[in-house]
């Protein structure tokens, strides 16, 4: 199967205090995105493509060694208009895998048993004590996922649930690229959000 794989890695990183782009920061001697690049070229892909932004052209030119398809996010609008920058670049064949540059501890293997098991779209999920600043993942009676809701525009209720979205997707760019063009800036943020695909994807009839 065909695979494409996007970081998202265009993010200030404020509460780094620093001028230099959140993925530059090092870990045990090398930069954040690095790692998971490293974890991307395991998986054998088609393509990389890492979406940039604040730090500007440092960050491509700190990977000029890599093989990636760099694609700017001039304007942080969020992470659905992070992933609207790379449609040109998708394969219309393919699934995508959405890793995050910030987040430099994911495996392979997690990233592969996500791709295993997913047809139309997956997520990546985890439960943590205190889910504050998540988004909340809801599921229906059937214990089946029907949508996320960030923690801006939860329900005193829904902040109550503690099964977060880590922002690590795999969906089917068949569906996929129809999703980008449906997702509007509607929210508390004023954003566009990748995660709104989810509701979109039940309305749709998949599973996810």
């Amino acid at each position: 199967d065909k695979l494409n794989i996007v970081i998202l890695a265009a993010g200030k990183g404020m509460r780094m205090n620093s001028a230099k782009a959140k993925v530059l920061h090092s870990l045990a001697g090398k930069p954040l995105l690095q790692y998971v690049i490293n974890t991307a070229k395991h998986l054998n892909p088609q393509k990389i493509i890492v979406v940039y932004g604040y730090g500007g052209e440092a960050v491509p030119k700190a990977f000029a060694h890599e093989e990636i398809i760099w694609v700017e996010q001039s304007k942080q609008l969020g992470t659905g208009h992070a992933v609207q920058q790379v449609m040109p670049h998708l394969d219309s064949d393919a699934t995508t895998l959405i890793l995050l540059g910030d987040v430099p501890l994911v495996s392979a293997d997690t990233c592969k048993n996500l791709l295993e098991k997913t047809q139309q779209l997956g997520l990546l999920t985890v439960k943590k004590a205190n889910p504050s600043g998540y988004g909340r993942i809801l599921r229906d009676s059937a214990g089946k996922v029907s949508a996320i809701v960030e923690h801006k525009d939860a329900t005193a209720q829904q902040r109550g649930i503690n099964e977060v979205n880590t922002g690590i997707i795999v969906a089917s760019n068949a569906y996929l690229i129809a999703w980008l063009e449906r997702l509007t800036n509607n929210n508390a943020q004023g954003e566009y959000y990748l995660t709104d695909i989810v509701a979109m994807a039940v309305q749709d009839g998949l599973t996810v």
